[in-house]
Order: C-alpha cells, then sequence, then structure tokens
C-alpha cells in the first residue's frame, strides 16, 4: 500500500468513518496539536533514554495516541466504532508521576524562566506545544463535543512536562533561574 492516495490534493482529509473535512476544520488542527505533541514527547523520550522518565513517555505517546484516534472519529460515528479509551486512571497516573517528583524537588517559591539545561529547554517547549493542544481542544469542544476526559487528560499532561522539566534540571544540577520582574 501506498503512503499517498491524493485524496487530499483538494484540501480536504478523511475523518475515520469517511467523511471528508477541510485540511483547516478544528477537529484537524486539534489531532494535529496532538500529534506534533507526540512526536515532541518522542523527542524528549529519546533525550531522557535511560532514565526512570523514558518508560512514562512512551506510556503518554500511547496515549495521545489514543486521544489523536478519538478526535479524528467523526462525531456522527461515536458509539459505532471501538476505539481504546482514556479513562481517569490514565490521568491519575500523570498526578502520581507529578507528586512523586514533587516530593524530591525544592518547593518553589518564585516562578522559573524556562532553560538551564538542554533537556530542559525540550521540556518546556513539549509543555508549550501541550498548551496549544489544549486551547485548539477547548476550541473544538465549543463546536462539537470533546470527551471531558480528554480534556482532564491533555491539562495534566502540561503540568506534567512543567514538574519533569523541574525534575530533570534538578537531577542534572542546572540552575533554575527564577524569574524576577524588573521595575
Amino acid at each position: 500500500m501506498k503512503i499517498y492516495t491524493r485524496k487530499g490534493d483538494d484540501g480536504t482529509t478523511g475523518l475515520l468513518g469517511g467523511k471528508r473535512v477541510p485540511k483547516h476544520h478544528s477537529r484537524i488542527e486539534a489531532y494535529g496539536n496532538i500529534d506534533e505533541l507526540n512526536s515532541y514527547i518522542g523527542l524528549l523520550a529519546d533525550l531522557l533514554n535511560g532514565t526512570s522518565h523514558a518508560a512514562m513517555l512512551l506510556e503518554i505517546q500511547d496515549r495521545l495516541f489514543v486521544i489523536g484516534s478519538h478526535l479524528a472519529l467523526d462525531p456522527e460515528h461515536v458509539g459505532k466504532m471501538q476505539l481504546p479509551e482514556i479513562t481517569e486512571s490514565d490521568v491519575k497516573k500523570l498526578e502520581d508521576g507529578m507528586d512523586g517528583m514533587e516530593a524530591l524537588l525544592p518547593e518553589m517559591k518564585n516562578f522559573i524562566l524556562p532553560g538551564g539545561h538542554p533537556t530542559v529547554s525540550h521540556c518546556h517547549i513539549a509543555r508549550c506545544i501541550c498548551r496549544r493542544a489544549e486551547r485548539s481542544l477547548t476550541y473544538l469542544n465549543e463546536q462539537e463535543p470533546v470527551s471531558g476526559v480528554i480534556l482532564h487528560y491533555v491539562n495534566r499532561l502540561s503540568d506534567y512536562l512543567f514538574v519533569l522539566a523541574r525534575m530533570v534540571s534538578w537531577e542534572n544540577e542546572a540552575r533554575e533561574v527564577p524569574w524576577k520582574p524588573r521595575g
């Protein structure tokens, strides 16, 4: 099977279920942002390969594929196709991961500037991509329903990525630079 079909040459793409929509449709934007986030999480997993964080990042990638499949499904086919599920236990796994890392980290007393180590910077970029994905999901949700647990997961994931950035900074003995506004 060839990777190209030529069906999208007219500026449309197919949803699961067969319906074609413009490539700029808010549903396509939402799952495109999730796909970009998933790719960036893959970069983080590569950078953190051999650490305790890599397995969790692979788990997150799996969950993002599940989210992408739900977003790619034509809303008229919800309930007619069986897809893997995202559950509140997936959200809880992120929360437990954050709790475990935060127990080891010094208390945060200021906002911190992103950076301090290349891998930390990549964590912050992933967090920003995650927030963009979340914004596109909430926009889509105003037009067509998005599962509440998907919204919870992506919101919690950006928090997880922030805590991961702090943890990687601590593990690499990188300095966290507190934000102190001028004036």
